[in-house]
């Protein structure tokens, strides 16, 4: 079998197995978690054949003409090159990994066949997204992972936080989309083709004439689907569906996409240092203000999603300097630890019966009950703080390599003032990661309260998954040395100055944590034993409604939290996000609502007004038409006589005026 059919199968494998498991979901419950698991296993496997076949080298193109459309062509066609060929080795496993946890973590949800579909189609999408290499084959996985993340994300439509969440999640990507499309448009435009390699083409040969607009109106859509500031906002509240979802969103499909387009189409970007710079200075806020966000959090998802943010910041701020292998690595190896970070978070929020780190802390016991959630998510919390030798501190070092290149001067594809943004904030980042790492991990399994009921053994398909996901979060990082012909070229190796400097801020932000949190459960009395509340679906965003149950402080209250310390007044607006949708409501949602009251005030009293007049106007003159219908003889006579004597006295009037004159 050729490579190029072998590439056609690895999307298409999930697509088929989303329709039948929509068809036979109902009418053949035992196919379901079949047609869930094995064709994404079978796509995985064959991504990891493609990309065995392809081996770094030259990238493999195929194509055929779509449809013929009179201007600009659109082809079904495949473009796969080094990191396109490992970008879908981790699609796959991880959406393997996702399914497998699902059968276990869903086994009593009434809606798992819909839910495990649509995970398909997901996974499909994306995969759609990573092989493609015609700009309008791509837009359509990339609008399917929208609408799959809708449903997905109001996955528990009966609780009000998932519809809200889920309506956000659609609203504000499709904010982006708006402007990424006519972006497309305009790019095909000005390079007269659809497909990547003409664009790519165009691009080298300096055939774009307007790289400034374009490249910033894609921007616009990468930070709606990658959650970049300022369309990040959905991201948070999407920890209302469930924590499968949430893995496959944060580390393997749609927020990965807008980073891979941007990869894939980097030297478009490129080709405008105001675009550059102003993805460096989107990266930069991110970064820091998702970690600083984070920090604040009480809810165990939430610091995971804002750590999502933060990271994806990172990607952005290597693509910002020109570094798209460092990108594409930290994608690889943050993919690795996210998953197995929501996925044992998951576990812990299953075993623990909560979803509040405030009400974690009140609790012990974790660590033994759960023993493969607690090493496990040790493992990748020490990756995302980016500690040697775990798989985060090798992909993190190659983003601060990149910018300190840019930063110095050493690399023309971008500015020097986005390589010293990028570095700057990189590093600050690195300290801010390694502080909220260790604050989750105390708060979790080092609480000072009653021991967790029991809830029994976890499934085997949920903890499972979790080791194997620990591989590639410790070792995956030891691969660098071996990528860099996979990646285009640039080393990925740390350097001295960045790895003391990285390592050194992430190990200061570990040990204030560590003594703040010292400090302050020293002075804070342990806390009384709490009835244990079990929810009927303990993965929703219900930690004040579980606080209040279990009678323990508000998450703002708690006196032991070392985030509230290290904040000090940044606490507040930071755990608000700082206060970015209150801006967005504002801004955006007031004006619109005034205005849709204004048009509906001038539909009812000005146009109905209109409408009922006229109506109205034609009812009075039928009435009194009708009432001239008697049905009397004489009265008609009488009537008639009457008229013919009028305009007789008339006529003659007209006959004597013009007589005289």
């Amino acid at each position: 079998m050729t490579t190029t059919t072998l590439a056609v199968l690895v999307p298409l494998l999930p697509f088929l197995g989303a329709a039948a498991g929509l068809l036979l979901g109902r009418r053949a419950p035992g196919f379901v978690r079949p047609l869930a698991v094995l064709p994404t296993l079978a796509a995985a496997v064959l991504a990891v054949l493609v990309a065995f076949r392809q081996g770094g080298g030259k990238a493999i193109d195929a194509a055929t003409q779509l449809t013929p459309t009179g201007s600009v062509p659109i082809d079904l066609a495949l473009h796969i090159d080094g990191f396109a060929a490992l970008v879908a080795v981790l699609v796959g496993v991880v959406a393997t990994c996702v399914q497998i946890y699902s059968t276990g973590y869903l086994r009593e949800d009434p809606r798992y066949p819909s839910y495990a579909a649509l995970v398909s189609l997901f996974t499909a999408a994306m995969l759609l997204v990573v092989y493609s290499g015609d700009l309008m084959v791509l837009l359509v996985g990339w609008e399917v992972m929208g609408i799959c993340s809708y449903f997905l994300v109001g996955h528990y439509w009966e609780t009000p936080e998932a519809r809200a969440a889920s309506l956000k999640a659609f609203l504000v990507t499709k904010l982006g989309d708006v402007p990424f499309l006519i972006g497309l448009f305009a790019l095909a435009a000005d390079a007269g083709t659809f497909r990547i390699t003409g664009v790519l083409g165009a691009v080298a040969s300096g055939g774009l004439d307007h790289p400034t607009p374009i490249a910033l109106l894609l921007l616009a859509g990468v930070a709606g689907k990658s959650a970049q500031f300022p369309l990040h906002t959905w991201l948070p509240d999407a920890m209302a569906g469930p924590t499968p979802v949430s893995a496959l969103i944060h580390a393997a499909t749609m927020v990965a996409a807008g980073i891979y387009f941007t990869a894939r189409l980097l030297p478009v970007f490129a080709a405008s240092a105001a675009a550059m710079t102003v993805l460096a200075v989107m990266a930069a806020i991110t970064m820091v203000g998702s970690a600083l966000a984070a920090l604040a959090q009480d809810d165990i998802k939430r610091v995971l999603a804002y750590s999502t943010i933060g990271q994806l910041g990172y990607m952005a701020g290597a693509l910002a300097v020109g570094d798209r292998g460092a990108a594409v690595f930290h994608l690889l190896s943050h993919a690795a630890f996210k998953a197995l970070l929501f996925l044992a978070a998951g576990t812990v929020i299953h075993a623990a019966g909560t979803n509040s780190l405030t009400a974690m802390s009140r609790v012990s016991g974790l660590a033994k009950r759960v023993p493969d959630a607690y090493w496990t998510m040790t493992v990748a919390l020490l990756a995302l703080a980016a500690i040697p030798p775990f798989a985060g501190f090798f992909s993190k070092e190659a983003v601060l390599v990149a910018a300190e290149h840019a930063a110095l001067g050493e690399r023309t594809v971008a500015p020097a003032g986005a390589g010293w943004t990028v570095l700057v904030a990189g590093l600050l980042t690195a300290f801010l990661t390694a502080a909220y790492a260790l604050r989750l991990w105390l708060r979790t399994f080092r609480g000072r309260g009653p021991d967790v009921p029991d809830h029994g053994r976890q499934p085997i398909a949920m903890t499972a998954v979790l080791w194997v996901l620990a591989i590639p979060s410790l070792g995956f990082g030891l691969t660098a040395a071996y990528l860099d012909d996979w990646f285009g070229g640039n080393a990925l190796t740390p350097t001295l100055t960045t790895a003391v400097l990285g390592t050194g801020l992430a190990v200061g932000g570990a040990a204030v944590t560590y003594a703040l949190w010292r400090t302050l459960a020293a002075r804070t009395p342990a806390a009384a034993p709490a009835p244990h509340v079990d929810l009927d679906r303990p993965d929703t965003d219900a930690g004040l409604v579980e606080a209040e149950a279990l009678r323990l402080p508000h998450p703002a209250e708690d006196p032991a939290d070392p985030g509230r310390a290290l904040l000090g007044p940044l606490h507040g607006p930071a755990a608000d996000g700082f206060h970015l949708d209150t801006v967005y409501r504002t801004l955006f949602v007031r004006p619109v609502l005034a205005a849709a009251s204004l048009v509906r005030f001038l539909d009812r009293e000005v146009v109905d007004t209109y409408v009922s007049g006229a109506a109205g106007s034609a009812k009075l003159l039928g009435g009194l038409v009708r009432r001239a219908q008697t049905g009397n003889t004489q009265t008609y006579l009488s009537a008639l006589l009457a008229g013919s004597v009028v305009l007789a006295i008339v006529a003659v009037a007209l006959a004597n005026a013009v007589a005289g004159a």
